[in-house]
């Protein structure tokens, strides 16, 4: 019985983005079949300008359990993130 190909995240960079955005799973034989597939099955509207392929097996997520721990020490250094300060119409994505 032949063994079933490794399960692959996928992950877009739109047009009009900055950073890439997980789009979904799929399973392929290796890295340049994953990227083909996905531009395949995900891109098929040119969505689009950059896909990045990752073997699931190589993604670590934190435990939901542990959020506290993990991100509560952010919530009293306000002024790590600019939500107070007006930004001028012409800075874009912030």
């Amino acid at each position: 019985m032949q063994s079933e190909w490794p399960l692959w995240e996928v992950f877009i960079r739109p047009k009009n983005g900055l950073h890439h955005i997980h789009a979904g799973s799929l399973h392929a034989a290796d890295a340049a079949m994953a990227i083909q597939n996905a531009r395949d099955v995900y891109t098929r509207r040119n969505e689009g300008v950059s896909l990045w392929v990752v073997e699931s097996v190589h993604l670590h997520a934190s435990d939901p359990d542990d959020a506290d721990m993990l991100f509560e020490p952010a919530k009293d250094k306000i002024y790590r993130h600019p939500t107070f300060y007006d930004l001028p119409d012409e800075v874009k994505h912030m």
